[in-house]
């Protein structure tokens, strides 16, 4: 049963913060001056060196520590950066994602070490040789310091999440804890395919990070490559709907110079069986305590939401889940260190901070805007209810009943031409009528969807959405025909499949989760005018409907870039690489196609 963080009528329930879970919890800081050790060289058990930066409370005595370590420069992390650059809103031009290594001065004045550093092949730290045993090897450097306790701990979000649980799967003796925020994918290397690209869309988000932070620098012509990448980059050479975009089509012809983990994916843009095998073979690998979470904004760029999930899924070991608000973190990273400094004191101190005594799910409620407490994700209370497609538009729970009028249907349609044409997106939106009381919608959701298009391959975008207050009665009086074209629209998520990906390893699928394979193997073009069944994953979300709103859901195959040659006006909301053809999409909802939305909708 989901329970309230605050009693009813309190003031901290009337008014909540995106940006603190609850319990508010803090310990007095003990230590103002903080002693720096700039540009220290740890030897990795290979000779190579690595460098770091040690901030410890200027005083005797031994503390935990608490490590920040990921592919980031260091050298723009720590309290240098935070003391002249403060915290920026997702809405500042200044916001800039990497500053992900914590709150140095937060930290450290109550009592803990806190060491930030990069692995060889970055900043100031040495190249060559293999870099998986890195982190493992400076826990335990770091664990045998004379100003540590033997207690380590891991902070830091994305980039520095994934460290986190890269190598909590080898287990260092000394690693006692770990929070990481916003980590990314849980299948395969790199964060994964599947969980970045959910759908086998392809978007735009590691080419425009890599974009806005690349060195450039003289790299001479492309070589030869292998022959099987050489048909792999010949292939890509020749896709038309890269061509469509040509800043994209100028990184693949670099041949994997320029970003390559983003050429890769766009010369093999297929997920691997045996690297999802080898992910869940590790996931109980995992035995540290870990404090995993993300925010409803992730949906733009999926790989955080998606991973963090996946992680609290999976993971065997003492776990807790936060799902925050639908704006991002600000920058330089600061934000829930209460959380941070109450699972570190519980789990390296051994203060009794309570945080195992609560529920391990806590989640912010888009449109009730505060927070709720769950005791496992999905909600074990979640009533899955499904809102089925109708004509003219509509989204119900009634059903077709058989040798009835309704049971054949036309199907609707859109046509959808490429953005070489066209900066008009085109749409099916289907909605519930004005809800008569409150809808709680919380959890994954998923969309079924028999369709049929005019060419071999389409990207089905799906967008859920709050519309509302609505007082319309839709009755053939003039002016009460039509839903009115101004009402207010708040995008809540989205969903993607790509419609060759269709496809569904039902062993791994859930009704709310559909787990497509994604692999070249299991990639199949879709037979023009064929009707298709399409289950798509929509990201998870949690929002309030409330009582006048309709809940609307948004059939397209197209985004667009907000700004000018391929650039967008916010670094965390990428576009997606669509079709170069003009393609004509037919929806059925007839009796035997009964295409539907899934919702896991909660009582209150």
């Amino acid at each position: 049963m989901s329970v309230e963080a605050s009693a009813p009528g309190s003031s901290s329930q009337l008014l909540q913060s995106a940006e603190n879970p609850g319990p508010s919890y803090d310990r007095a800081p003990i230590f103002s001056s903080i002693t720096r050790d700039m540009d220290v060289m740890v030897p990795m058990r290979d000779g190579a060196k690595i460098c770091v930066d040690v901030y410890r409370p200027q005083a005797s005595g031994k503390f935990p520590a608490l490590l920040a370590f990921a592919i980031y420069n260091k050298d723009f992390q720590g309290p240098d950066m935070a003391a002249a650059l403060p915290p920026q809103p997702a809405w500042s031009p200044l916001w800039t994602g990497p500053l992900e290594a914590g709150d140095t001065k937060f930290l450290v004045s109550r009592g803990y070490v806190h060491i930030i550093g990069s692995p060889r092949g970055v900043g100031k730290s040495e190249s060559g040789g293999s870099r998986e045993w890195d982190c493992y090897d400076l826990i335990e450097w770091i664990a045998a310091q004379d100003w540590c306790d033997g207690n380590v701990g891991m902070v830091g979000i994305s980039g520095f999440g994934a460290e986190q649980l890269a190598v909590a799967k080898k287990q260092p003796p000394h690693l006692k804890a770990i929070f990481p925020f916003d980590s990314r994918g849980a299948y395969g290397e790199l964060g994964g395919f599947r969980d970045e690209y959910p759908g086998g869309v392809i978007h735009l988000f590691r080419y425009l990070v890599g974009h806005f932070s690349a060195m450039h620098q003289h790299k001479g012509p492309p070589g030869a490559l292998p022959a099987e990448r050489e048909k792999l980059w010949r292939d890509a050479m020749n896709n038309p709907d890269y061509k469509m975009y040509p800043h994209v089509y100028n990184l693949i012809a670099q041949k994997g110079q320029h970003m390559p983990p983003y050429y890769n994916v766009l010369v093999d843009p297929f997920d691997s069986e045996a690297a999802v095998q080898k992910s869940e073979a590790e996931f109980e690998q995992i035995k540290v305590p870990t404090y995993t979470g993300s925010g409803w904004y992730g949906y733009s760029y999926k790989t955080h939401l998606n991973g963090c999930q996946h992680w609290f899924r999976n993971i065997k070991a003492p776990k807790k889940l936060l799902l925050a608000g639908p704006a991002h973190l600000e920058r330089p990273y600061h934000t829930f260190h209460s959380e941070v400094l109450r699972w570190h004191d519980h789990w390296l101190k051994g203060i009794d901070t309570g945080i195992m005594d609560e529920a391990p799910v806590r989640f912010w409620v888009m449109g009730a805007n505060k927070w709720r407490s769950a005791g496992d994700w999905p909600l074990p209370e979640t009533q899955w209810t499904k809102l089925y497609l109708k004509s003219w538009e509509r989204l119900t729970t009634d059903t077709i009943a058989p040798s009835s009028a309704t049971e054949t249907q036309p199907p609707d349609a859109f046509v959808q031409m490429p953005p070489s044409q066209t900066n008009v997106i085109q749409r099916l939106r289907y909605m519930t009528d004005p809800l008569p009381h409150d809808v709680l919608v919380a959890g994954p959701v998923a969309l079924t969807l028999y369709a049929s298009i005019d060419q071999d391959d389409t990207n089905w975008i799906v967008i859920l959405k709050d519309v509302g207050p609505d007082v319309s009665v839709l009755s053939v009086r003039e002016g009460e025909r039509e839903v009115p074209k101004d009402l207010p629209e708040r995008e809540v998520t989205r969903g993607w499949l790509k419609a060759s990906h269709r496809a569904i390893d039902a062993k791994r699928s859930k009704p709310w989760w559909p787990w497509h394979p994604l692999t070249r193997a299991a990639s199949k073009p879709v037979t023009p005018g064929a009707i298709e069944e399409y289950r798509i994953e929509i990201m998870a979300t949690a929002n309030l409907f409330r009582q006048g709103h309709r809940i609307c859901l948004d059939i397209t195959s197209l985004d667009l870039p907000t700004g000018v040659a391929g650039a967008t006006n916010a670094e965390y909301v990428p576009y997606h690489i669509c079709s170069s053809k003009t393609v004509l999409h037919k929806v059925y909802h007839d009796r035997e196609h009964p295409s539907h939305l899934l919702l896991p909708i909660i009582a209150d």
